[in-house]
This record gives structure tokens, C-alpha cells and sequence, in this order.
């Protein structure tokens, strides 16, 4: 029997654990509990043509639209053409769906061009999460870690053997070894002051993949989401990108619906278009959604998580405006794999955010990002299925974790990364973010420590850096980058920038 190991507990790595498992054993390891992750966040769903008005090849051009010229058609047409399939799985895991008269209730998001988009009322991550956490849970062929935080990859003669890792609950360092490693961390959210990310996305996957000598791709391409609740602090709460998909307009501080000036999709233009526009627009004061026309009947019925969450502040989605404004929401770059979920590496694979597969470009259509998870998932599973592997697992016990609270030190990174790589860029900025963040790279207690905190704040430091590095490298306007001073959509740069730890390359 062979064995496998999976790092991170989102739809990425529980969809390759429970297909996996079906033949082989698992182990997952996760920094929190398994439910807590990126995914289970996911308000909108699922973007798959279902619907005979809808096409394979629509689907298709609206992804490539997004992407601006930097998607690759294989990966995409791979990713829409398996969506179906991977729908009806989650619906054989026990995922209910939210319906219309016994057929699938389909949504429209910002970019698409069909209703395709199918969803559990406005908390779908979570609806699918729980389902898939509680398959795995009772599934005798996955091994579930809890509390364990990868600290760096175990490399052998260039192949990666495994990891070491930090067991928060009893302080402990443990080395997993496995002849297959399987990356699924998620995203890097907190790497911005302003995010809808949990706290647990620290870009772990890119760091280590980086540091172990991967290629990593798109970094530059950070996704910033047009509209969080604008009230509290990070993790911000998601207004989905649905509530305009269902008749949301979003309004300035005249009431005016200003998005008639900016795209002929208005609200539901791409999130890169929607989101220059809102900070545009906060120049002159808030920015609000106004969804009050459809009544307290449908609100509640449709959105019944925002509509809870908006109530606790004091807002009513059927009587008030909802302050909205962009924050970090998606990594759409990441480590670069293959269709099967390789990288560069030998023995290591990336599904999820934290892989670069290919098929977001410069910038994700609206509910890609789930697909893309089940989809090279499953195909990483094909790809693995019957080659032998075994996960060992020893413990050292000698090593004690440092107690420093580096907090200070996060948020001045947050902080950094924010101003100079928001969505809003210049190269002057990006520099002076490289120089701040190598200040904090220098810090000794930094480069010695191996408290979950210390661990976090390196792979935001290495992520954060990639960021930096590849969006000064990148001299246009494109997708999710925005530079100053320099054209949208140059020609000359229908490249990617790639990185491995020793040098810099740009592709075609």
C-alpha cells in the first residue's frame, strides 16, 4: 500500500486525500484544526457549465478574458471541461447545493458571461468543508495531524523526501518523511494590512517550495477583492462578488453608480477593474453596495450569512448601504506545476493557491478558484496512483521553540507590502518594500527561531519578497498589476517571470 502526504486541509488537499484514499493511505497535516482554511471561507461556489445555454467554450473565453493574456489554454481547457465531474463528486460526498425546482440553482459572478455558478447559500466553503472534513475524519485511510505547522522541506540529492515540522500542541519538531509530498497551503492573504484571508495564510507553500529550489511563477498577480465589509479589522468579512451577481450596485458617496464609467460590464466587470475603481472613487469618500431593492425576503433567504453579519454591525442589507472596499484576497501565482500537480522539484506537488497551474494568468475569473482545486486534485491522484511511497514519521524532542513575539514585526511587514504592493504600484515603492522587508529577513531572532510565529513570519518575508521581485520586474500595467508611469497591456510583455532561489528567469 502506498502512502502519501498531504500539507494543508483545504478543498485542495482533502479532495486529493479522499480520492487518494480510496486505494492507498493519507496523512494530512494542518496548522489549525482540518475546517479551518481558506476554503472554508468561500462565500460564492463553484463556477461549471451546467446549463444548456451555457458552453465549454464560453466558459473558456470569459477565463482567458480575465487572465489577459497570460492563461494557459491547455490548463484551461482542462480545468472547464473537468468541472462537471468534479460537481457531481462533491455531490456523492454528501454536499448539498443549493436548487431550483430539483436542478442546481446557478449564480453569475463578475466576468462570466452565463449563470454557472453553483453555491450553498452564500457560505458554500464552509458547506463543502464541513462535508469533506467529515468524510475524511471517518475515512480509515486518512491520517489527520492537527496543530502542525511545516517549518521546510526535507531534500535529499535535490528530492524532496518530506518535511519538518512543528507540533504546536506539545512543542515538539517532527520529521515526516515521504517519497511523495503533496502542498496544498492555501494562499497568502496576510501578507496585506487589509484581507479576507484567515490568519492562517502565510504563503507557506511558496516559501518552502522556494526555499527548497522550485520554480515559482505570476507572483506579481495579487488578487485584491473588490468588496469586504469596510468595518473592523483583518481578516476583513467578504461581501461575495454574488451580491452584485443578484443586482448589488455599488454607489459612491452621491449615491452615484459609478462603475457606468469605468467598464462596459459596470458591476460585474473583473475584480482588477472593479477594485481600482473603488479606491478611485474613495478619493472623494465611501463607497457602498446598495441591495435594497430585492427585499428582506430574498436577503435573507439568499445571503443569509452576510446578511446575519452585516446586522451585527448595525446594517441592514434591505434598508441600509453596505460600506464596502478592496482587500488581499487571492494568490494567482504560486509554484509552478505541471497538469498532474508536479513541480520542479522531484517528489514535491502543489495543488490549490499555492500552485501556479496556469490557468488564472493575470488576474482569476470569479469562482475558478475552487475548481481549479478539485480539478489538479484529481489529477495529480491519477498521476500518483499506484507508484509506491511510505510516510514515516520520528520526533525530536530536544528542540525547544522560541517564545518572541514578533507581531510588531508583522505588521510593519502588512503594512509595507500594502502601501508598496497594493493595488496601486510604483517601482520607487517596490523598492523601498524590498529594502524594509530584507530589514526584517536580517533580524537574528528571525532567521533562528521555530515558533509557529517566527515560522509565519518567514514564509512572509520569502512570499512577500517573491511579490516585490516579480512585480518591479514587470514593467506594465496587466490584470491584478498596476504600475504607475507605465502602459496597460504591452505586448512585450506576453512573458512570465519565474524564480528559483539562485536566479531569476523570464519566459516567454
Amino acid at each position: 500500500m502506498a502512502n502519501y502526504l498531504v500539507v494543508g486541509s483545504g478543498l485542495a488537499g482533502l479532495s486529493f486525500a479522499l480520492r487518494m484514499a480510496e486505494t492507498s493511505q493519507v496523512t494530512v497535516i494542518c496548522k489549525d484544526v482540518a475546517k479551518e482554511s481558506n476554503s472554508s471561507h468561500a462565500q460564492g461556489g463553484i463556477a461549471a457549465v451546467l446549463n444548456p445555454s451555457d458552453s465549454y467554450n464560453k466558459h473558456i473565453l470569459d477565463t482567458l478574458k480575465a487572465g489577459q493574456g497570460l492563461c494557459d489554454v491547455q490548463a484551461v481547457e482542462f480545468m472547464v471541461k473537468s468541472a462537471p465531474e468534479e460537481i457531481s463528486w462533491l455531490i456523492e460526498q454528501g454536499v448539498e447545493f443549493d436548487r431550483l425546482d430539483s436542478e442546481l440553482d446557478l449564480s453569475r459572478e463578475g466576468g462570466h458571461s452565463s449563470r454557472r455558478v453553483v453555491h450553498a447559500g452564500d457560505i458554500t466553503g464552509e458547506a463543502v468543508q464541513s462535508v469533506l472534513v467529515g468524510n475524511a475524519r471517518e475515512n480509515p485511510n486518512v491520517i489527520l495531524l492537527e496543530h502542525v505547522t511545516c517549518i521546510d522541506l526535507i531534500m535529499k540529492n535535490d528530492i524532496c523526501c518530506g518535511i519538518t515540522a512543528l507540533d504546536t500542541n506539545n512543542s515538539e519538531t517532527l520529521n515526516v518523511i515521504s517519497d511523495f509530498t503533496v502542498l496544498a497551503t492555501g494562499g497568502a492573504g496576510q501578507l496585506y494590512s487589509k484581507t479576507s484571508n484567515p490568519v492562517a495564510a502565510t504563503g507557506d507553500g511558496v516559501a518552502i517550495a522556494w526555499r527548497a529550489g522550485a520554480v515559482i511563477r505570476d507572483m506579481e498577480f495579487i488578487q485584491f477583492h473588490p468588496t469586504v465589509l469596510d468595518m473592523g479589522e483583518s481578516p476583513y468579512f467578504l461581501i461575495s462578488e454574488t451580491v452584485r451577481g443578484e443586482g448589488g450596485i455599488l454607489v459612491n458617496a452621491l449615491g452615484e453608480a459609478f462603475m457606468t464609467r469605468y467598464h462596459p460590464l459596470q458591476d460585474l466587470a473583473p475584480r482588477d477593474v472593479v477594485s481600482r475603481a473603488i479606491v478611485e472613487e474613495q478619493t472623494h469618500g465611501p463607497v457602498y453596495i446598495d441591495i435594497r431593492h430585492r427585499g428582506r425576503e430574498y436577503l435573507t433567504s439568499r445571503f443569509p450569512g452576510i446578511y446575519r453579519e452585516c446586522l451585527r454591525r448595525g446594517i441592514r442589507m434591505d434598508e441600509d448601504l453596505i460600506p464596502v472596499s478592496p482587500a488581499a484576497h487571492y494568490m494567482c501565482g504560486g509554484v509552478k506545476t505541471n497538469l498532474n500537480g508536479e513541480t520542479s522539484v522531484r517528489g514535491l506537488f502543489a495543488i490549490g493557491e499555492c500552485a501556479c497551474t496556469g490557468v488564472h494568468g493575470a488576474n482569476r475569473l470569479a469562482s475558478n478558484s475552487t475548481l481549479e482545486c478539485m480539478v489538479f486534485a484529481h489529477s495529480a491522484v491519477k498521476r500518483l496512483s499506484g507508484r509506491t511511497g511510505n510516510v514515516k514519521l520520528s520526533v525530536e524532542t530536544d528542540v525547544k521553540p522560541y517564545d518572541i513575539d514578533m507581531g510588531d514585526e508583522k505588521r510593519h511587514l502588512q503594512l509595507s507590502m500594502w502601501t508598496h504592493a497594493g493595488i496601486f504600484r510604483s517601482l520607487p515603492g517596490l523598492r523601498q518594500g524590498l529594502r524594509e522587508l530584507n530589514k526584517i529577513h536580517e533580524n537574528s531572532d528571525l532567521q533562528s527561531g521555530n515558533n509557529r510565529e517566527l515560522i509565519e513570519l518567514r514564509n512572509l518575508v520569502d512570499t512577500g519578497s517573491l511579490v516585490l521581485r516579480a512585480a518591479a520586474t514587470r514593467l506594465e500595467t496587466r490584470g491584478t498589476h498596476a504600475l504607475e508611469d507605465y502602459s496597460r497591456d504591452d505586448a512585450h510583455w506576453l512573458r512570465h517571470i519565474e524564480f528559483t532561489k539562485n536566479e531569476k528567469t523570464v519566459t516567454t
